[in-house]
């Protein structure tokens, strides 16, 4: 399970729907999510792809859903991914196990969930983001939850939540808690394949664990 360097002229042809493109922000609030999730990953999107109407050479654009400040609104965005190599930060490609991808993923089923959402432009969830991130008081004895425990509510996104809930909406996972999901337990899911690849930043920054935990454990 390593990471591979490699240009997006490279990838873009290889991506799908599915995959899942997780960043590594400078800014202040990504240092945040970083700090608290012990991590180099502080936000996460996911790969839609749109074909080019009436062109018989099956041409398409790789675009990217995600819950974030873009375009002068804050929450569920659909962009050009080519867009967001402009990003500053590291870049990094998962890409989704071909396995689950011919069996249990129904693609039309992500990609319907996932467009309704940002055509009802649905807001950013900043309260959850940071309690999703603050685990330490989640899980208290007898099956009780703490403060940080957070309650699935598709109103809003944070934008780890809105990946995975695409993701369980088109069968990838079984059915787990969304809204307890980070951007690096998202990538720490045992649904991708072998080997990442990161498309730009400091090749010394990793995603730890990579490929490793098993999406159950954020069941509901």
């Amino acid at each position: 399970m390593s990471v591979e360097q490699i240009s997006y002229s490279d990838a873009r042809k290889l991506m799908k729907p599915g995959d899942v493109i997780a960043f590594g922000g400078k800014g202040h609030f990504s240092e945040i999510i970083k700090f608290a999730t012990f991590s180099d990953v502080s936000h996460v999107g996911v790969i839609l792809q749109t074909k080019i109407l009436d062109d018989d050479t099956g041409r398409f654009f790789n675009q990217i859903i995600e819950s974030t400040s873009l375009n002068g609104f804050n929450g569920v965005n659909i962009s050009r991914f080519s867009d967001r190599l402009e990003y500053t930060g590291e870049l990094w490609w998962l890409p989704l196990r071909e396995e689950i991808r011919e069996g249990s993923f129904d693609q039309k089923k992500f990609f319907d969930f996932l467009f309704n959402q940002a055509k009802l432009r649905k807001p950013y969830d900043l309260p959850q983001a940071i309690k999703a991130a603050l685990d330490a008081l989640d899980n208290l004895p007898f099956g009780l939850h703490g403060p940080g425990y957070n309650q699935e509510d598709f109103n809003k996104f944070f934008c780890s939540e809105l990946v995975a809930a695409g993701l369980e909406i088109g069968g990838a996972v079984g059915e787990i808690n969304t809204a307890e999901v980070t951007p690096i337990d998202l990538c720490r899911w045992s649904i991708y394949q072998p080997h990442y690849y990161q498309l730009k930043g400091d090749k010394n920054k990793k995603i730890s664990r990579y490929n490793t935990a098993s999406p159950a454990d954020w069941d509901v």
